[in-house]
């Protein structure tokens, strides 16, 4: 194979560029059978660097004025007015073969073929104006179903995050990767909703046809990231694989736990455990042959990190990794990791190999423990607790939790969502289907299902406390090695659900989440309202099982609730 070599690159006007003189030296094959119009232009583009290391990039973002360089050898980067999604502004396009399958809505949202054409022309005159980094790699460890990708980016640090947060392929693997679809963010490019169908200047848009993610007006890196992650979600149960958000670990002896919930309720910390190897923090796939992870690294909220509660993920922050948001202190330069002036929101991307003995190839054998995590910013539901076959679909469906601050842009409070099999945002199909997917590898493989509250005791957000971590830790412990189960067991009256009396480590007090209130009837008028909201909102899932439909919650009406 012949590569041609692009020398040092000409300042650009109207780029980043044109503030901070750049050099380097890049290869790429430019005559490549089989190549898109698009990638052909590319081709033949000055300023065009393909699959940097992650040092060059680095130093390209510094020399750009993208980002700074810490101490510690990360890169701590703004993404200005988004520090986090925005689904409000993401759209799927309405073609045939996306048309009977999306479950459209006010997650999935329509744009026509013809807005989707006119932004991609635009992005495409705007890329040959710019300077353009661009990563090849894979979502997907299992080989059976993995998706080649490719990513351009306007931004080097918008590079690095893909080429941390994707998987990296050998040299042996790049030398035939052919990408199956390609992410083109762009976040100088706005849209003009007058003419181009969106709803504000950003827009994030995937077209399933042309197999492309187009992303502007944005520099919050995470969109990336979640639109390889929709689109997964509509290919996979095509392949019979269930696609999750979740995240997964596995023990000495080979027993493999799930982790789910939304962004903030505790899974990257919670699967970041010492005693186990982290197989991946976020995105997974549940075949016929067990778990195996999306991503090739992780990223953390690091909101209050300290090296004391999460170690792990204090040490992955090191040379390569990018720090996003993150305030720094004003004397040292060092981050301030409790200051959140900027967003709640602050995330570390890096890769996998950062965390000590990673199962680096990403797969591992079905999950004995499946662990739901809620942050309940009521307060009412109970640290641990275990779930039959049919509570397990009820709450999957129901995917309650709160929103944290600043995981989505206008969010600056905690306030109660369900988001459906705990990752709504990013499912373009019916709920039904991964939960009906989900339902039938629990009960094949015989898996137990706990939910765990990591968000507020003894009150609601302002009056109680966030859930301790360290007994977080401990139930999810118990639960993972089975020791949970010698525990006597004492049904909720309103939830339904079977509460643990005692764990090792864990206030008694703690466990029944009543107790832990000074102001009892408070908390049954609490209870009785989430309760409420719970049917409520399951009354979109009018098909399911009468057995699923009365795992959930019930509303007293008389007597204490």
């Amino acid at each position: 194979m012949r590569k041609d070599e692009i020398g040092e690159q000409p300042e650009q006007s109207g780029t980043m560029a044109s503030k901070c003189k750049i050099s380097s030296r890049i290869q790429w094959d430019r005559r490549k059978p089989g190549m898109s119009i698009l990638e052909s232009r590319l081709r033949q583009q000055s300023g065009v660097h393909y699959q940097l290391t992650t040092e060059q990039l680095m130093e390209y973002a510094i020399k750009r004025c993208e980002g700074t360089k810490l101490e510690s050898g990360a890169l701590r980067v703004l993404t200005g007015q988004y520090t986090g999604r925005s689904p409000k502004d993401k759209f799927i396009v309405c073609e045939p073969s996306s048309l009977p399958r999306v479950a459209w809505g006010k997650v999935n949202q329509p744009l026509s073929p013809e807005h989707f054409n006119q932004l991609y022309e635009k992005a495409k005159r705007y890329m040959e104006r710019q300077e353009l980094f661009i990563f090849d790699g894979y979502a997907g460890a299992d080989e059976s179903y993995r998706l080649p990708i490719r990513v351009i980016n306007e931004y080097a640090w918008h590079n690095l995050f893909a080429r941390q947060l994707f998987i990296r392929p050998s040299e042996e693997q790049l030398a035939s990767h052919k990408p199956a679809f390609t992410v083109i963010a762009l976040p100088g490019l706005k849209a003009d909703p007058a003419c181009d169908g969106t709803a504000s200047e950003t827009f994030i848009c995937i077209s399933f046809e042309q197999k492309i993610v187009l992303i502007g007006g944005t520099e919050y890196a995470g969109e990336m990231k979640k639109s390889i992650f929709s689109v997964l979600n509509y290919l996979l149960p095509l392949q019979g694989a269930l696609p999750m958000h979740c995240s997964a670990n596995v023990g000495k002896q080979g027993d493999t736990a799930l982790f789910f919930g939304l962004s903030g309720t505790g899974k990257t910390t919670l699967s970041a455990d010492p005693s186990r190897r982290l197989i991946g923090d976020d995105e997974h796939g549940w075949s016929d042959d067990g778990v195996f992870n999306f991503e090739g690294g992780c990223y953390a909220k690091c909101i209050g990190l300290s090296e004391e509660k999460e170690p792990q993920i204090w040490q992955a922050i090191r040379s390569g990794a990018v720090l996003e948001n993150v305030a720094l202190d004003a004397k040292t330069g060092q981050p301030d990791y409790n200051d959140n002036h900027l967003t709640e929101n602050t995330r570390a991307a890096y890769p996998l190999e950062h965390i000590p003995d990673a199962v680096l190839a990403g797969k591992a054998g079905h999950p004995n423990v499946i662990l739901f995590l809620t942050a309940d910013a009521c307060g009412v539901l109970p640290p641990i607790a275990r779930l039959t076959k049919e509570q397990a679909m009820y709450h999957f469906l129901s995917g309650y939790t709160s929103k944290l601050a600043g995981t989505e842009r206008g969010v600056t409070e905690p306030e109660a969502t369900f988001s459906a099999c705990f990752g709504a945002p990013f499912l373009p199909l019916a709920p039904s289907v991964y939960a009906e997917m989900l339902g039938e590898k629990i009960a094949q493989h015989d898996a137990k299902v706990y939910l765990v509250n990591t968000g507020w005791s003894g009150g609601p957000h302002g009056i109680g406390q966030r859930m301790n971590l360290r007994y977080t830790r401990a139930m999810v412990t118990a639960a993972i090695d089975g020791s949970i189960e010698q525990a006597e067991f004492k049904a909720d009256p309103v939830f339904g659900l079977s509460c643990p009396l005692a764990v090792e480590g864990v206030p008694d007090a703690v466990l029944l989440p009543r107790e832990a209130w000074q102001d009892k009837a408070a908390y049954d008028q609490q209870a009785a309202k989430l309760a409420a909201q719970f049917m409520n909102n399951f009354r979109k899932f009018a098909g399911v099982s009468a057995e699923i439909a009365a795992a959930g919650p019930v509303v007293l009406t008389h007597g204490r609730c």
